[in-house]
């Protein structure tokens, strides 16, 4: 097997294919490069089919923290848990991939991407699926491919597509889209944008559609290049489950029971019924035939579920509950839901029931992000919790699943063009959506709830968010595009297409789709359908609560910003932070300091203008003629030390402690003594000096006139003084020493 490798330029990016050198003994592997950005994707196919009635893939990108020059933190020194970005990456190879393989594939499949270089120019995540097609179309995989991924941002202010933008480049974009499939459609969509139209969308999604088709042709390319060097790739053969027409008719003369079944409005009064009719069907079959067809039966079950829900839709315009295609299920709408709490929001619709709750903190609460991306936070932090019961089942409850991030990051995405400056509102924010009942499109319900908890916070957010889950069944040359889906029109549908925004155009989307047929003119139909959908929803949630609050809650810290001068900064931190932990221990506010000199004071009740007050105190500088009571910190021969402000001491000479002659300065003053003094003079390098207000009578109560201090008469050149005549100062001859021993350095 010999190395190749093929370079070649799209769009203003480079790219590098290779294959033949890494990773030989997997069924497939590629090497894929845009810049200095490089990922290896590999493919697994077991040689043996598996016993399951579904198709065993798992998806795996493996973040490697040397790709950067990074040591992973904690004790064991090396990667653990996949961070959200990896899960996420992962789910974008797994989406396209998965309806891309046969019906009837039972081998398991196991794809890893794996990072071994990020440039901090390129992002790494859309080019592993391109890796991952090439490298099962080298493996002879059976799927519909090639297949690719690309990312398409659009500039601000020139409106210029962008394919596979750098991360300068999404900066100054006002959109990020993801979508992969193949030249022909496409499988999968995710997005976030700052509202643009349905329009925009739909031209940069037809634009993107090109770039992947340019990417298809690149792999085809490689691999015209790879058969040249390394002889023609074999197709592996590969069994398919290839259902029983015994079985298939068997099972399908129960279409009319079926059907009667489906059509009930209540998600589990109708599980139920269905589940009974399936039992009563697998009684018919024997023992033995149970055991000859334990792939078959269950397979056909689902098929005959599938065909009564589809039919149902497309020849009588109705769906299982009853609804007419465009129609929104009954919504309830209850914002400010719990006490105490910052922030919060129940949003139900139909059966799928979510309430988001709103936490709000300093801006140094704010996730920080250890990846190989050039991202060191985020300030807006949305997680989304599906747990066994909202779905009334059994189940672990522990650390969050793929669907439960990915659904996370979609609310997040579309929330976070709507956030105020952290300028204007200076918190880190999280919201947290718990899925209380569930029967389809939870995770636009968790988008909707967060903005009634953000709104019921008191959180400025420019305009108000709401979101709806469309979907689409082609059957029998019908197409019927449905609004708000429920659980089962996703599983059994062909389109699962999410889209969120505000009355100005979209925040976020995502779709996944399983139909060939998907065109530019149903997506566009799908997308005004939403905007419809997406109004009604929103009227709801306004008649409820008709903005954001106009302050946060009485529970939720006040975040206060003010500036100090950056040479102050050190003042404020105090020697190893002893000053500001003071602060924050005397008054129980939080304080946050940049390194720009921005300050946030952050707390409840009277630690907020504590604070402030304090930290303005150091920060000041005394002023001649103004007036402290100060504490006597230090005594010395000739004066005494006094605390003006943190931090800030000034000289009260012994001249100025009493009126008439002091011999000692604790004849009239003591370490903790507070004084009333006034500021008499500030030098240029600080030093204050201090005169006393209402002086006492000197303890020996003498009368004498002060002496002056030295800074009060400058010290005249001796050459001024009066009667000075350098001509008779007396010379000292060379070599005189005026009898005196000389000194030596080492004089032993």
């Amino acid at each position: 097997m010999t190395l190749v490798s093929k370079t070649f330029d799209l769009y203003g990016k480079t790219y590098t294919l290779e294959a033949g050198e890494l990773a030989r003994q997997a069924t497939g592997a590629a090497l894929v490069k845009q810049g200095d950005t490089t990922a290896l994707t590999t493919v697994v196919v077991s040689r043996e089919r598996k016993n399951y009635d579904f198709f065993p893939l798992t998806v795996d990108f493996v973040e490697r923290m040397y790709a950067v020059g990074k040591i992973p933190g904690g004790y064991l020194k090396r990667e653990g848990r996949p961070s959200d970005k990896a899960t996420l990456t992962a789910r974008m190879i797994d989406r396209p991939i998965r309806p891309s393989f046969p019906d009837g594939f039972r081998n398991e499949v196991q794809i890893v991407a794996t990072s071994l270089v990020a440039d901090q120019i390129n992002p790494i995540d859309v080019i592993c699926t391109m890796g991952a097609s090439l490298a099962m179309m080298l493996g002879g995989v059976p799927f519909e491919g090639p297949l690719a991924c690309v990312r398409i941002g659009r500039n601000r202010e020139t409106g210029e597509l962008i394919v596979n933008p750098t991360y300068e480049e999404r900066e100054t974009s006002d959109l990020d889209l993801e979508l992969a499939g193949t030249r022909d459609f496409i499988s999968m969509v995710e997005a976030g944008a700052e509202e643009i139209s349905e329009w925009d969308m739909l031209d940069a999604m037809r634009f993107g559609q090109e770039a992947i088709g340019a990417f298809c042709d690149a792999q085809l390319a490689f691999v015209a290049e790879w058969e040249r060097i390394n002889g023609e790739i074999v197709q592996r053969e590969y069994p398919l489950d290839i259902p029983s027409e015994e079985v298939h008719d068997r099972v399908f003369a129960h279409y009319d029971e079926m059907a009667a079944a489906l059509a009930d409005a209540d998600k589990l009064a109708r599980q139920d019924r269905v589940a009974a009719l399936k039992e009563a069907i697998c009684a018919e079959f024997s023992e033995e035939e149970l055991e000859l067809w334990d792939r078959d039966i269950p397979v056909q079950l689902k098929k005959l579920e599938k065909q009564a829900m589809r039919t149902m839709v497309v020849t009588t315009g109705e769906r299982v509950d009853g609804r007419a295609a465009d129609e929104i299920r009954p919504l309830m709408i209850k914002p400010g839901y719990l006490p105490l709490v910052h922030g919060s929001g129940l949003f139900q619709r139909g059966q799928t029931q979510v309430l988001s709750v709103l936490s709000l903190g300093m801006l140094s609460e704010g996730q920080r992000l250890d990846t190989i991306e050039p991202v060191s936070g985020k300030r807006y932090m949305h997680q989304y919790n599906f747990p066994p019961y909202c779905t009334g089942e059994t189940g672990r409850v522990g650390a969050p699943k793929r669907r439960e991030i990915g659904h996370g990051n979609l609310a997040e995405r579309a929330l976070v063009p709507v956030l105020p400056d952290e300028n204007e509102f200076p918190y880190a924010i999280r919201v947290v959506s718990e899925v209380m009942e569930s029967n389809g499109s939870s995770s636009m319900a968790s988008a909707c709830g967060s903005c009634l908890a953000l709104m019921d916070g008191g959180v400025p957010i420019k305009r108000p968010v709401s979101g709806i889950a469309m979907g689409l069944i082609q059957e029998a040359g019908e197409t019927v595009i449905l609004s708000d889906i429920q659980g089962i029109e996703d599983f059994l549908g062909d389109m699962d297409f999410k889209v969120c925004g505000t009355e100005r155009g979209i925040t976020a989307l995502q779709m996944d789709n399983k139909a060939t047929g998907l065109t530019f003119e149903i997506l566009a139909r799908a997308l005004e359908q939403a905007k419809a959908g997406r109004a009604h929803i929103l009227s709801a949630m306004l008649s409820e609560l008709q903005g954001p609050r106009e302050q946060t809650r009485a529970t939720a810290p006040r975040i206060v910003s003010i500036s100090v001068p950056t040479d102050k900064i050190r003042d404020v931190i105090g020697s190893g932070g002893k000053i500001i932990r003071s602060i924050q221990d005397e008054t129980g506010a939080n304080v946050d300091i940049q390194e720009d000199g921005t300050v946030y004071v952050g707390g409840t009740g009277e630690s907020v203008e504590a604070a402030i007050e304090r930290i303005e105190l150091i920060i000041k500088v005394p002023e001649v003629g103004e007036v402290y009571t100060g504490r006597v910190v230090s005594i010395q021969p000739f004066g005494a030390f006094v605390n003006l402000l943190p931090g800030k001491d000034g000289l009260l000479h012994i001249s100025r402690v009493a009126s008439g002659r002091v011999e000692k300065v604790e004849d009239v003053l003591h370490v903790g003594d507070e004084v009333e003094v006034s500021v008499i003079e500030v030098d240029d390098r600080g030093k204050i000096s201090l005169d006393r207000v209402n002086k006492p009578e000197a303890p020996a109560g003498e009368d004498f006139e002060p002496r002056r201090e030295r800074t009060d008469r400058p010290r005249r050149p001796r050459s001024e003084r009066p009667g000075f005549d350098s001509s008779e100062r007396p010379r000292r001859s060379p070599g005189d020493n005026g009898g005196r021993r000389p000194r030596r350095r080492h004089d032993v």
